[in-house]
């Protein structure tokens, strides 16, 4: 009993630890969201929020107070908070590795790896002269290397914690820029970690058995997850999650070899990093560690530490002149030394200058790995001297509160942040296709990551696909039984319950094929009235920056072939969806009986036929297509329908030029538009036909008549897939007459006509539509 006594509240301790640690807690999540509240609409990120919340709350402010000081400041208390503090930091760095996209970094590890080490390299060289004077000053006779590396860790390193919540409370996180600086932050932070763990351990004998088995303890942690995930994957074959009591397995797992490279003297940083990022991606584990994880982590961890990091700074520390010329000499060196290598590495690589002044200013954040370093003590028992902790805490904190509100305004005002729409006409090759299906029940999944596995068959020209199941919002839901009658994984939220069983089976049919095709897919779910749920899936799209939705169309195939009306509901969201969305649309109409199939594990080539009859929508609907072509399963042939007799067009040109002023301006555009329409052909045919890579058939037609028989006679042949741009060209006599008994006009004329049962058609249909960019671009034909 005694022994608890003690451990709980040591002598000096007028309060309970525990109950102040809590208390302390409290007060900086309390006081930091209302920060956050207040300087939201000043365009102030969280951590800055954050970090002035706990300034508020220690010793500058609120704790000067005798009664308050008493109450959090005690003799144990130190002990608590870095216990509070340490698992934040376990929690979010396996959370930040979770959240790693290893493609992305494997393909720009080069540009990642200089824009971080640009500034290290000059932290390094002028970690030196700054040693020299602070150890004149501080009398530092003693650990001159740890204290070198103190300095350097201070110059050099970047906040990976704090830039990747500015960056995603910006809703940066999906742009090039957002993602190149904290995946710089992040490889800068760890090398830190690396470089200074690595040197220690060299030196003293002990540490170097140490390193050698907490290296061996964190690979076994991360192989014994691989298995795990997987057993705990065919424990829940029948429900989304995993049970709270499995993910606890693992946590205290990752809890354990935390604790063991504490107490050998290493951080834990990078082995929590580690564990996430190489945790198996295609499980539901997965899926339930970022369920849980995200939520915790951005509401109550990251303030949690980061207001801790700002309760340890003291004003009163730096009200001396020798103190104050130190640190602004330090703040000086080390925003000089990030700003300028980071500039010299994007100058380099050729990144724009507002871009690059970004990219500095967001990797001189501080705030992480330096205050553990910081509060290292250089030798088992001894911490540094007290001004020079001080210092270096000022350093760290007041360079962040100052850097955070420039580097928030420059995210706000910047157009390199701001979402552009990107057609697949213009969009290169060979870089990250972004893409969004749109599902609402099971039966539309397999047609959707069958366009995934089409689209991503060469790693040359990387995905990033996301799938968003649309779910409709109950007018009434009322639930009788309390929160401890929950089934286990029922106790997430309410949310959760909404799309019944068919949450769990498209769950099911995405990890099967993640699993086969290695193909990352991100899932999301949207619960909200069908009137507006076209807003949200418009939103998702611009926060995600794809640069086509795929959206299912309203009728499905049955047993014996025909064609039924499912959900009428679906075809009024797509009609929104088409007007508003911020970038190209896909319309899919999956034959799942005798369409498209998954290219990727099929012995079988999938044959696609695009039509082109010129146009935006057809233009982007061919640029589809090139990407679809670069799998080894499918075969594309590319049919272009041209008019075959130049007076039939002359004299519906004239005929059509008295009747309609419109169309008189129509056709004074039609000569450029037929331009460009064959330079990209010519493109198309000089880069994928004459290598043998795609077929091109041209199709000599005089009316609409003749088109029909035309298409007829090519849907014969066995083509699983047919990919269509939903206008083509305005007032094209080839196509006009084919409107006369339209149905659906979100398919376009031709479109229609496909997906009609008079065609007698066997494979899926994908219609195009190209993101209109003004309004002089071809109109949405509403219903």
């Amino acid at each position: 009993m005694e022994g608890t006594e003690n451990l709980m509240c040591r002598s000096g301790d007028s309060f309970n630890p525990w109950v102040t640690s809590s208390f302390q807690v409290s007060c900086i999540l309390v006081t930091s969201h209302i920060f956050h509240i207040l300087l939201k609409p000043l365009g102030q990120p969280g951590p800055f929020a954050q970090l002035l919340a706990g300034v508020v709350v220690g010793p500058t402010l609120l704790s000067r107070i005798s009664k308050v000081k008493d109450f959090f400041i005690q003799a144990s208390s130190a002990e608590y908070y870095m216990f509070f503090s340490f698992l934040c930091r376990m929690l979010f760095m396996f959370f930040i590795g979770l959240e790693t996209d290893i493609p992305y970094l494997k393909r720009n590890i080069r540009v990642v790896s200089l824009v971080a080490g640009g500034g290290s390299v000059l932290a390094c060289i002028f970690a030196g002269p700054l040693m020299w004077l602070l150890t004149k000053v501080f009398n530092v006779s003693q650990h001159r290397l740890t204290f070198y590396l103190l300095i350097f860790t201070v110059l050099a390193n970047s906040a990976s914690p704090v830039v990747l919540r500015m960056i995603a409370e910006t809703k940066s996180d999906t742009a090039d820029l957002g993602r190149l600086a904290i995946y710089a932050s992040l490889l800068n932070e760890m090398s830190c970690v690396v470089i200074v763990s690595t040197i220690t351990s060299f030196t003293a004998s002990e540490r170097f058995s140490g390193a050698v088995l907490v290296t061996f303890v964190t690979v076994a942690v991360i192989f014994m997850n691989k298995y795990l995930s997987l057993f705990f994957n065919k424990r829940n074959r029948n429900n989304r999650f995993v049970t709270n009591s499995e993910i606890f397995i693992i946590m205290f797992l990752l809890t354990s070899v935390s604790v063991v490279l504490e107490n050998y003297g290493y951080t834990s940083i990078t082995c929590c990093f580690l564990v996430g990022l190489m945790f198996p991606r295609e499980c539901k584990t997965y899926r339930t560690l970022l369920h849980k994880l995200t939520y915790a982590v951005n509401t109550f961890i990251l303030p949690v530490y980061f207001g801790y990091a700002g309760f340890q700074f003291d004003i009163s520390n730096i009200f001396n002149k020798l103190t104050i010329i130190l640190t602004v000499i330090i703040i000086l060196v080390s925003a000089g030394t990030r700003i300028v290598g980071t500039l010299a590495a994007c100058y380099y690589l050729k990144i724009p200058r507002n871009e690059s002044l970004i990219l500095s200013l967001l990797l001189n954040m501080k705030g992480n790995y330096d205050l553990i370093i910081i509060n290292t003590p250089p030798v088992p028992g001894k911490l540094w001297e007290e001004d020079i902790h001080d210092l270096f805490v000022s350093v760290v904190i007041l360079n962040t509160l100052i850097t955070a509100p420039m580097v928030a305004l420059l995210l706000n005002r910047d157009e390199c942040f701001t979402h552009h729409p990107t057609t697949l006409e213009i969009l290169n090759p060979e870089s990250e296709l972004r893409m969004l299906a749109c599902v609402y029940i099971p039966r539309h999944v397999s047609g959707h990551v069958s366009l995934f596995s089409a689209l991503s068959g060469c790693q040359n020209a990387p995905t990033k696909p996301y799938l968003m199941h649309l779910v409709e919002l109950p007018k009434k839901r009322k639930s009788k039984l309390m929160y401890h009658q929950l089934e286990d994984g029922d106790q997430y939220s309410d949310e959760e319950d909404y799309g019944g069983n068919d949450v769990v089976e498209i769950s099911d049919s995405l990890d099967s094929f993640i699993s086969e095709t290695k193909i990352l897919v991100h899932q999301s779910k949207i619960v909200s009235s069908l009137q507006i749920i076209d807003q949200d899936v418009c939103e998702g799209a611009k926060d995600l920056r794809v640069s086509i939705i795929f959206l299912p169309f309203h009728k499905h195939q049955r047993i014996d072939g025909k064609m039924e009306n499912s959900m009428e509901e679906i075809r009024t969201i797509n009609h929104k969806v088409i007007r508003d969305a911020p970038c190209s649309i896909g319309i899919f109409l999956d034959r799942v009986h005798t369409g498209f199939q998954q290219p990727h594990g099929s012995p079988s080539v999938q044959n696609i036929a695009t039509f082109f009859f010129g146009g935006p929508d057809d233009r982007e609907a061919l640029a589809c297509s090139k990407r679809m072509l670069m799998h080894s399963q499918v075969n594309l042939t590319v049919f272009r329908f041209i008019q075959a007799n130049s007076s039939m067009q002359n004299s519906w040109i004239n005929n059509a030029s008295q009747k309609d002023e419109e169309v008189i301006m129509a056709i004074s555009t039609a000569g450029a538009e037929n331009e460009i329409d064959n330079a990209f052909v010519d493109t198309f045919y000089n880069r994928y036909v004459a290598q043998g890579k795609a077929s091109l058939v041209e199709k000599h037609v005089s009316d609409g008549a003749e088109t029909v028989a035309a298409l007829r006679q090519i849907l014969d042949e066995m083509y699983s897939l047919v990919i269509v741009g939903k206008g083509g060209r305005r007032n094209c006599p080839l196509t006009t007459s084919l409107s006369d008994w339209e149905e659906c006009p979100e398919l376009g004329s031709v479109g229609d006509l496909l997906a009609s049962s008079e065609m007698n058609m066997n494979g899926s249909l994908l219609v195009v539509q190209r993101h209109r960019h003004s309004e002089t671009d071809e109109d949405f034909i509403a219903p």
